[in-house]
């Protein structure tokens, strides 16, 4: 039916990858590339921004000031921090994340635009720097070339790689993609040219404007709360998908892999948890085995499906994930 997702039985195991088996009708910047070698001889030196360490380190500390502020907010300003936090969430989420990086459903122009303002409210870089890098991530995986390299350790691939000069691989390889398609699109592009006006807007000022201006919430409370508190825990969600949830957990689909399924990284990410499962097959838009299934994401995009605004959702085909489990789980896999 027009409108409706549909399921890929993705059932040809031509293209192999330690990133999962990839659909053979295209040419996928996201599947791992074996033939990468890093350089020989001593690493780069690490190289510190320091204003990044001193901005993070000050939004930190307002989160901290923000919580401390929570008691007295009203309950309307709390449920608008919680609404701010789902709906810059699902602009990494359902946007930047399976969207406009791997390509794993398409989107109506009014979804779009809905899921740019939304990224714009997260504040994480303009999705096309977010989608460039989150490809070489998958691309180079736990290697120099992986912008947040979990080999390096949690604190570096959860916020420290934002704090250091980037490795001279994760440049060289970024550069190399093939980003056709965001460059092609309007929406992406819009939003890259008019970023930092924009993220004043959605990141801060009406987050902190709507409470104060419409049910008289004080602005201090406005400001940390709704604006910096939800900021920082939507930061935070995000990069535990690149730290705890490539240290901690198990591997049912691909034990050879970094990657593990990781249950809090689930609630706290909306669903981006099941993370043995994404790198194994990348391509597939729940991120998942089971669909909505603790993945509030995929709810949302089949929701948008429902409606008409979402379409063409690749999914791998249940024989295909039992076989890929048998061929390369750990043992964990359970099947619901």
């Amino acid at each position: 039916m027009r409108g409706r997702c549909f399921t890929e039985a993705l059932e040809n195991e031509q293209h192999k990858s330690s990133n999962g088996d990839v659909p053979p009708e295209a040419t996928r910047e996201d599947v791992f590339d074996h033939t990468y070698k890093e350089k020989e001889g001593p690493k780069p030196p690490v190289v510190i921004v320091w204003r990044n360490v001193i901005l993070m380190s000050l939004l930190h500390i307002s989160a901290l000031y923000g919580i401390f502020l929570i008691p007295s907010a009203s309950s309307l300003t709390l449920l608008w921090s919680t609404l701010c936090f789902f709906i810059s969430a699902l602009g990494i989420t359902a946007g930047a994340h399976r969207l406009w990086s791997h390509r794993s459903y398409k989107a109506s122009l009014p979804l779009r635009v809905f899921l740019g303002i939304a990224n714009t409210m997260a504040f994480q870089n303009d999705i096309y720097e977010w989608a460039r890098d989150h490809r070489v991530h998958h691309k180079y995986s736990e290697t120099d070339a992986d912008p947040h390299n979990a080999v390096r350790g949690f604190f570096f691939a959860h916020i420290g790689w934002l704090l250091v000069r980037k490795h001279p691989d994760v440049i060289e390889k970024g550069r190399k993609l093939e980003l056709n398609d965001l460059l092609s699109d309007k929406v992406v592009m819009f939003q890259r040219k008019y970023y930092k006006p924009s993220v004043l807007l959605m990141c801060f000022f009406i987050p902190t404007i709507v409470p104060w201006y419409m049910w008289g919430e004080s602005l201090l409370v406005s400001y940390f709360v709704p604006a910096l508190l939800r900021y920082t825990l939507v930061l935070n969600a995000t990069w535990l998908v690149n730290s705890a949830a490539h240290m901690w957990g198990n591997k049912p689909y691909d034990k050879n892999i970094n990657p593990r399924e990781n249950k809090f990284v689930t609630f706290s990410a909306i669903g981006e948890g099941f993370h043995n499962y994404h790198h194994t097959f990348p391509y597939d838009y729940a991120t998942s085995e089971f669909g909505c299934k603790l993945n509030l994401t995929t709810c949302f995009i089949d929701f948008m499906c429902f409606l008409g605004l979402a379409k063409d959702c690749k999914r791998v085909s249940h024989e295909l994930v039992l076989a890929r489990v048998q061929r390369t789980g750990d043992g964990s896999h359970r099947s619901g």
